[in-house]
């Protein structure tokens, strides 16, 4: 089974055309497909694009975001929800606060305060994982249409061509703003994502749905970052707390980037499928440029800031179509291929070097 399922990944690959592991695998274009190339190239078959600036050009966020004043300004007065974590790791693993084993971990959620938009854009300024505090503005319940709805005219209210091509207007359109200090740990969602960098880069590490059991999707305690004050001093200082009651959390178990060699070498023991198999395919999304990601996709971000010392992007998402691929995704992930399988033979180091170019 675990070889059938291999040669999925690359068989799957090929059908997409992404062969290399870095951006160029990526299809890219100079201008919006029309919506009949989009369903055909992309939607149908599950395949990402990257489109150049032209996409984005004619929007007034384009040329006023990036700017110091403009923002502040448009939302001086407005209240918005700011997410809060120590390392800058949000909706991601964390080490269980009460540990019935050693290297027990938990789902952690961040700490969410609705501050003012200057007092948000300069905590997201000074995060800093040393100090224990990074600050993300990563709302995800339509909230350029809601908190941020001052400045939504500034973007297409949505994208034409997706919107004809999938049938439908985008459910939610989400406001990103962060710095270097925050990512975004391995998932996939149930939407069509059209993702739009205003300033600064967002880099991605994707995956095809066919390869779910790389990523060691286990259940996770769920828990929250809660805020304790410090009296002396004045600083906001997180812990976590498990929930009460118990909720149990899918999610995958792999950190791509390692902090030490230690730590590098007990993901690449644990999960071996993630590290010996084909890369996952790297995409850097540049301020001014739009990324389609199809739905149930997985994807890990992480982000650069632009000259005004942040990461601002707009995404669509347009809810997904459950077909029969989606059937064809829920029979594969039910097969259990071997958590903590390696190589086993000369021909599968080959199937594996071969996947790997």
């Amino acid at each position: 089974m675990e070889r059938a399922v291999r040669e999925l990944w690359a068989e799957s690959r090929d059908l997409l055309g992404l062969h290399s592991p870095d951006a160029a695998a990526v299809p890219r274009a100079g201008s919006p497909p029309t919506p009949l190339a989009f369903l055909r190239d992309h939607v149908s078959p599950g395949r990402p694009l990257l489109l150049s600036s032209a996409a984005t050009q004619h929007w007034p966020a384009a040329s006023l975001w990036p700017t110091d004043s403009y923002l502040a300004e448009a939302l001086r007065s407005t209240q918005v929800s700011l997410h809060l974590t120590p390392d800058g790791r949000a909706d991601a693993l964390a080490p269980h606060p009460r540990p019935r084993r050693p290297g027990d971990k938990c789902f952690a959620s961040a700490h969410v305060r609705q501050v003012d938009f200057p007092t948000a854009v300069r905590l997201i300024r000074g995060s800093d994982p040393g100090s224990g505090l990074v600050a993300y503005a990563q709302q995800q319940d339509d909230c350029l249409r809601g908190e941020y709805a001052a400045v939504a005219g500034d973007v297409d209210a949505h994208v034409p061509w997706a919107t004809e091509a999938l049938g439908c207007l985008p459910e939610a359109v989400n406001l990103w703003i962060g710095s270097a200090c925050s990512q975004t740990s391995f998932h996939k969602d149930h939407y069509d994502n059209i993702y739009a960098v205003v300033s600064g880069e967002k880099h991605f590490l994707l995956l095809p749905p066919t390869e779910h059991h790389r990523l060691y999707v286990r259940n996770y305690p769920a828990a929250r970052y809660v805020a304790e004050q410090e009296e002396q001093d004045g600083e906001l200082r997180l812990k976590l707390e498990v929930e009460e009651p118990e909720r149990i959390v899918p999610w995958s178990s792999v950190d791509p980037y390692p902090t030490s060699p230690e730590e590098m070498a007990a993901q690449v023991s644990s999960f071996p499928l993630y590290f010996e198999g084909p890369r996952p395919i790297h995409c850097t999304v540049r301020a001014g440029e739009m990324l389609y990601l199809p739905s149930m996709w997985f994807h890990h971000v992480s982000q650069s800031p632009g000259p005004n010392g942040l990461t601002i992007a707009v995404n669509y998402w347009y809810d997904m179509h459950f077909d029969i691929k989606y059937a064809y995704f829920n029979f594969l992930r039910s097969f259990d291929i071997g958590e903590h399988s390696s190589r086993k033979t000369d021909a599968l180091e080959g199937d594996l070097e071969e996947t790997n170019c």
